[in-house]
């Protein structure tokens, strides 16, 4: 539908924390060309474009609303990952500026520019209502991904680890357009609403072609939140990217991934009338939709923990760790109810502090000892208290140990599977006998640290700069606190667990 100038200029005043992170785009890649060397101004600006960016985003509280033809939605929903994309964001700016692998790369303020690039594809990820704009943010995403992967291309491994991205990430694109494509064929509208209206009819209850359609763009989003069976570029990208650019890959993208795959799921097969009260228009050509996803995030959780069992590089034991925790994340899709959302909003703003923590332990000891291998980090505790204290916490919080912000997390996820009607206790077991084995491979990196003893006694004691342990401490104490005192997210998840168009 064409628009009026005067309906576009009113879209774009909604549309002010997208063009801030724009403006600021523009503004480092200008600095850049300016400064040619690398320079600490790209960086700082970087992050004051996105402070500016998270107040006019906090403006957008309350809104409820489309723009720009229906293909973007202001809601409550979309504000929750704004604000997570904005933090998650200026915290790996920071850990590229301290990264010993970065410093040897010969690219210089690059990172930056990337690295806003992936955050305003989230932001288009987290609001689009619109298959084609879908498409358009998740490809935006993806190919910054892909660049940022092979950002240090003197290592070899870096640009094996871009080029297997690439491979699987273009082929599940593909797919995934292919099923968007069919999708808009057969009922005639790219609008989700308009979709799950038509879907909702009854019309189409016998036909399978609708389930074909179903995994072919699962198999899409899939492969962004590094899900069974679309994880296999997970380890190896995870290994051979430089550690800031794993963290960004492992909580940013992951969280956009999630963002886009709960909001298609849960109104393209789900009336807006039942989302609130958990009732699901589910079963289509005799499939419930649901069974995909159930599949899925069991099949994640079991690859995921189990692999991991046996990883002695610290990047491939988060690595498949990641991929268990998206079978855990998408338990709050299964639930399909409003509280299966706000499960997921709590456990996803738990991820971003216990995995950005645990990739900032990671990248310290590597600036130091020049390898993520855990057997290089026996009795590194003595050399290394705090940071190896703190892994300690991060690996417990991943576990999803008590008095710290994952167990809060797995806590509210099994809420909503226990909720009345819900007949998912089965699916309870499978996520705690998980957490259990789970315990194994992060009890195991701290039984590296802190209970094997170095391999000499002289080993000088290894020390950081102050600002390290200041970075340190911002993202550990919520770990903790939020484990504690956990109202305020809870609070947050409850009010923007809210999509466009319900109320």
């Amino acid at each position: 539908m064409q628009q009026s100038i005067p309906e576009i200029l009113n879209s774009l005043n909604q549309f002010l924390p997208e063009v801030a992170l724009i403006a600021t785009l523009l503004v480092c890649l200008i600095l850049d060309v300016i400064l040619r060397k690398k320079s600490l101004i790209v960086s700082v600006t970087g992050i004051i474009g996105l402070a500016v960016t998270l107040y006019f985003t906090y403006l957008e509280t309350g809104l409820n609303k489309s723009i720009f033809s229906n293909m973007i939605a202001i809601d409550p929903y979309a504000l929750f990952f704004k604000y997570i994309f904005i933090v998650s964001s200026a915290l790996i700016i920071i850990f590229f500026d301290i990264s010993s692998e970065i410093k040897s790369s010969s690219h210089h303020n690059e990172y930056t520019i990337l690295v806003l690039s992936l955050a305003l594809g989230g932001f288009l990820m987290a609001s689009s209502i619109n298959m084609l704009m879908m498409y358009l943010s998740l490809e935006l995403a993806s190919l910054t991904s892909y660049i940022i992967a092979g950002y240090n291309k003197k290592i070899r491994r870096s640009s094996e680890a871009a080029l297997k991205y690439v491979i699987y990430g273009a082929a599940s694109s593909g797919i995934m357009l292919y099923g968007m494509s069919l999708l808009y064929g057969y009922t005639g509208s790219l609008n989700i609403y308009k979709i799950s209206q038509y879907l909702a009819s009854g019309s189409i209850s016998s036909n399978p072609f609708i389930v074909v359609v179903l995994v072919m763009i699962a198999a899409g989003m899939g492969y962004k939140i590094s899900s069974v069976p679309f994880h296999f570029w997970t380890p190896d990208v995870y290994e051979g990217s430089p550690t800031p650019v794993t963290a960004f890959l492992a909580v940013t993208s992951s969280a956009a991934g999630f963002s886009l795959i709960a909001r298609f799921f849960l109104t393209t097969f789900m009336s807006s009338a039942n989302l609130i009260n958990g009732n699901t228009f589910a079963v289509i050509g005799g499939i419930d939709w649901k069974t995909l996803l159930i599949i899925i995030s069991v099949a994640s959780m079991f690859v995921g923990n189990f692999v991991a069992v046996w990883q002695t590089s610290m990047k491939r034991i988060l690595a498949y760790s990641s991929i268990a925790q998206a079978g855990y994340m998408l338990v709050g899709i299964i639930a399909g109810s409003k509280f299966g959302i706000t499960a997921l909003m709590i456990y996803i703003g738990a991820y971003l502090f216990m995995n950005l923590g645990a990739f900032l332990c990671t990248l310290m000891i590597v600036n130091k000892l020049g390898s993520d291998d855990i057997d290089d980090m026996k009795g590194l505790a003595y050399r290394s208290p705090f940071v190896c204290t703190a892994m300690a916490l991060f690996m417990l919080a991943l576990a999803g140990v008590p008095a710290t912000v994952g167990f809060i997390g797995k806590f509210y996820l099994v809420s909503a599977l226990l909720e009345p009607g819900a007949g998912y206790i089965w699916l309870v077991v499978v996520l705690m006998l998980n957490s259990v084995v789970s315990l194994f491979f992060y009890f195991k990196v701290i039984k590296k640290m802190f209970l094997d003893k170095p391999e000499s006694d002289d080993l000088p004691k290894i020390e950081f700069h102050f600002g390290y342990y200041i970075l340190l401490l911002i993202i550990a104490i919520p770990t903790v606190l939020l484990g504690l005192f956990f109202k305020p997210l809870l609070e947050l998840a409850q009010n923007s667990s809210v999509f466009f168009g319900i109320k």
